[in-house]
């Protein structure tokens, strides 16, 4: 059984190509659509980054307004996305949110089970932590 597209491309957020670079980014990527990262812990330090920006400069604080920014309505079901991320973290859905180690890699970890449907290896989220 193949592997989903985002652990394939150690991209466990499913992060769109754009303009906007990452360490460990491999580029050019052979997706044309998604990033693809050297290893898991860079894919996932990605995801951490962005969510230091929604957090720190949109002052998106909570996982309903990350996971709109993150899955918006238009492309996902963003209402089941935020449902299933509450329910692996144990974080209510409005509770405010802080930049931290055990909050971010835990919603790291809940945005790669919803984006490729298999938990990552949780060292592989740690690893991440260590490397922003």
């Amino acid at each position: 059984m193949k592997s989903p597209r985002g652990f394939r491309n150690n991209n466990p957020g499913n992060i769109r190509q754009s303009k906007q670079r990452f360490k460990g980014e491999v580029v050019p990527s052979k997706d044309a659509a998604f990033k693809q990262f050297t290893d898991m812990a860079h894919g996932f330090r990605a995801i951490m980054c962005i969510l230091r920006t929604y957090m720190t400069k949109y002052e998106l604080c909570n996982i309903a307004k990350i996971i709109t920014r993150w899955a918006p309505p238009a492309e996902n079901d963003t209402q089941a996305y935020i449902s299933l991320v509450e329910k692996l973290t144990g974080f209510h859905r409005f509770k405010k949110l802080q930049f931290n180690m055990v909050t971010i890699c835990n919603l790291s970890a809940a945005i790669a089970f919803v984006e490729n449907g298999e938990m990552p290896n949780y060292k592989e989220v740690i690893a991440a932590w260590h490397l922003l």
